[in-house]
């Protein structure tokens, strides 16, 4: 069967290269385990080709061989790293390692259900959910022992490295309601906001020791503290499935005065220090082929992660390059989508044009139909994606009877630069295409990106 000997070839070059690993061996050595438990099944559909060669496991296993591509890239870096990068990069290689665990999740499951087969105990465990987390745990600690140890025999740059790894080994906690005391406004005085909306005052401070953005929302008074307090916890359990680098970090909510008339209701999220993506863009900054290469990607892990959750029906709603924001490292990370029932509570006014400055990044099907899904999101990303390639703004000087004609009659595609990689074209194209099935999902696309970006900086 043509379409599994190259996933074969591929599987064969992971375990080559797992045996050079000199970075975060327990965790890669753990990946390699989850592959050579995929490639048992991969072998079964050899030996059964009347039964599985059909369309929909073809497609999974070409998925597949992205997943494993960019798997063989991520282990490629470790057998190529000194403690330092290791040290350095930790945050970010971590990352990583949770994104391609959890692709080839993804792979088991899709051909799972493909191939509508029980598998061996032993297979079921190395994709147990519960099982792989305490693993990955523990292979977590002790990459870190070993990284620590080899740190303490090195005098020069231990306390700063030190510093870096404090820092980075912090955990994400759950979102949960804070104390006034616990903030930091800066500066200390006078408190003044460094945004103001129709809706809300947004002040600098500081949370834990992370720079925050604390907003403070305006014209409240009617608004019960019980009430908004309600809604939050009920929004809580959904917000912390999604921590990730890529998606803004949320750490709570703050109710000032509670149980009186004169209550005051803050949320308490990330700060990042260059803005929107929109205003970096905007800005007289350099921007090389391989940095938006990595901003493409970042964009595209951040849905992933907002997509993989298990309600199958969540997506973000309103996708721009508005809502996503960039670091002081240039990540880019989502949102936009946080609180969003808890701030809608606290919320009077809301902007009459706030749709028709959005209906650029419409799919064609929700121009026609105004139906939201994930492929439609996919759309909106390859929108944004084009924006990063180009640093223009999407449709610039088209009314909404000229965007629909063009994007649902003309099934046009605004136009990348001719310098733009192709590897990279072909993905900004794809997520544009005018039908939804012809679009990669946000899975397939952060495997294609990384493979983009993996490519460039060599």
């Amino acid at each position: 069967m043509d379409f599994i000997d190259p996933i074969l070839s591929i599987v064969k070059g992971i375990y080559e290269v797992v045996e050079q690993v000199k970075a975060n061996e327990k965790r890669s050595r753990r990946i390699c385990d989850r592959v050579a438990a995929l490639e048992k099944i991969i072998r079964s559909i050899q030996s059964q080709k009347k039964v599985v060669e059909t369309e929909n496991v073809k497609n999974i296993i070409k998925d597949l061989a992205d997943t494993l591509n960019a798997t063989k890239n991520l282990l490629e870096k470790h057998a190529d790293s000194n403690w330092m990068k290791r040290a350095i990069k930790k945050g970010y290689y971590e990352e990583e390692f949770n994104h391609v665990n959890d692709r080839l999740n993804d792979a088991f499951q899709a051909l799972s259900l493909a191939l509508n087969v029980e598998h061996e105990d032993a297979i079921r465990k190395v994709f147990d959910k519960v099982n792989q987390k305490m693993e990955d745990e523990e292979d977590k600690k002790k990459d870190e022992e070993d990284l620590l140890e080899k740190m303490t025999a090195i005098q020069n740059d231990v306390t700063k490295i030190l510093e870096i790894l404090t820092i980075q080994k912090r955990s994400y906690e759950e979102i949960r309601k804070i104390k006034l005391s616990e903030l930091k406004f800066v500066p200390d005085f006078p408190k003044k906001p460094f945004l103001t909306t129709e809706s809300a005052e947004n002040y600098k401070g500081e949370f834990q020791g992370f720079p925050v953005v604390i907003k403070k929302f305006l014209n409240t008074a009617q608004v019960s503290s019980s009430e908004v307090e309600t809604i939050f916890k009920k929004e809580t359990d959904t917000m912390n499935r999604f921590q990730s680098p890529n998606i803004l970090r949320l750490f709570g909510i703050c109710i000032v005065n509670e149980n009186s008339p004169k209550s005051e209701f803050l949320v308490v999220m990330e700060y990042c220090e260059k803005g929107s993506l929109r205003q970096v863009l905007d800005s007289n900054c350099e921007l090389s082929w391989t940095r938006k290469a990595r901003m493409c990607l970042d964009v595209a892990q951040g849905i992933y992660r907002l997509h993989q959750t298990e309600e199958d029906f969540k997506v973000h709603g309103s996708i721009s390059s508005k809502k996503f924001l960039v670091d002081e490292a240039y990540r880019v990370k989502l949102g936009g989508f946080e609180l969003s029932k808890t701030e809608t509570s606290l919320q009077k006014s809301v902007k009459k044009n706030a749709l028709e400055s959005t209906l650029c990044y419409y799919a064609p099907e929700t121009l026609e139909h105004f139906k939201i899904s994930k492929e439609s999101e996919i759309y909106s990303i390859g929108i944004v994606l084009w924006e990063i390639a180009t640093r223009k703004k999407p449709f610039a000087g088209f009314d909404k009877k000229q965007i629909y004609q063009k994007v649902w009659t003309e099934k046009y595609q605004e136009p990348l630069p001719p310098d733009c990689p192709e590897n990279l074209q072909q993905m900004i194209i794809a997520c544009r295409a005018h039908e939804p099935f012809d679009r990669p999902s946000a899975g397939v696309l952060m495997d294609k990106l990384r493979l983009v970006v993996a490519q460039l900086e060599e």
